[in-house]
């Protein structure tokens, strides 16, 4: 078999470490912003890959209570808040089902390697009603096209970011995934912050807001759970 650059054996909770358990404060305003529209709030908040569980402070408003689920609890996670270490790949949450009002997974569907079997079981702890938001690299968008050009693959998906990023999801790919697990009044929303190629500088922001899909490094959908 030819050997693959930075295809090697990894364990689970240095897979996860290698992503720190942050995201950018653009993702976590994305969120919060999608929430909002729909006015999606209650009792639970579960935080599916929570990293160090910062997207709390973004949403501590709209909910009582906040659950984190991670393979590996990160220094810094929230005091005062609920957490379930799990390996997403392997096996269900240890959860009851319809759990959370909401269902919140950031920059965690790229890390694994079945989505579908992924958003079912986000489907499965939302209660009838509730919204399960998903977040992942925008494969659409100009930076990630032109790197698919140049380097034959997407930007979020090279060997640097091996094995952490495993699987690069579409659009069509999340609304498909999305139906075929029963979530309904589907919506895409964009982070509205994306980089210039070959630098660390990102678009200005009324530009970004012009032409969201191809100027936005990140991107989300948001579905809800029939009742």
């Amino acid at each position: 078999m030819i050997p693959v650059p930075g295809m090697h054996n990894c364990d689970v909770e240095t897979r996860a470490r290698q992503s720190r358990g942050i995201s950018s404060e653009a993702i976590y305003l994305m969120v919060a912003k999608a929430l909002d529209a729909k006015a999606a709030a209650g009792r639970l908040l579960i935080d599916v890959g929570s990293g160090a569980g910062n997207l709390w402070a973004f949403l501590q408003h709209r909910f009582e209570s906040y659950l984190g689920i991670d393979a590996v609890r990160y220094e810094g996670f929230p005091s005062g808040a609920q957490f379930v270490q799990v390996d997403l790949d392997n096996g269900r949450i240890p959860l009851p089902a319809e759990s959370a009002d909401v269902i919140v997974a950031v920059e965690t569907i790229e890390h694994l390697e079945n989505p579908r079997a992924f958003v079912r079981e986000l489907v499965r702890l939302a209660r009838p009603g509730g919204w399960v938001l998903v977040t992942t690299p925008n494969q659409l968008s100009f930076l990630s096209l032109l790197t698919l050009v140049m380097k034959k693959r997407f930007s979020a998906f090279q060997d640097v970011d091996y094995p952490a990023h495993r699987t690069a999801l579409l659009e069509i790919d999340l609304r498909r995934i999305a139906v075929e697990c029963g979530l309904t009044h589907l919506a895409i929303e964009y982070s509205e912050q994306g980089r210039f190629v070959l630098t660390r500088w990102h678009y200005p922001k009324f530009l970004s807001q012009l032409l969201p899909r191809l100027l936005s490094d990140n991107l989300l959908l948001i579905g809800k759970k029939s009742a």
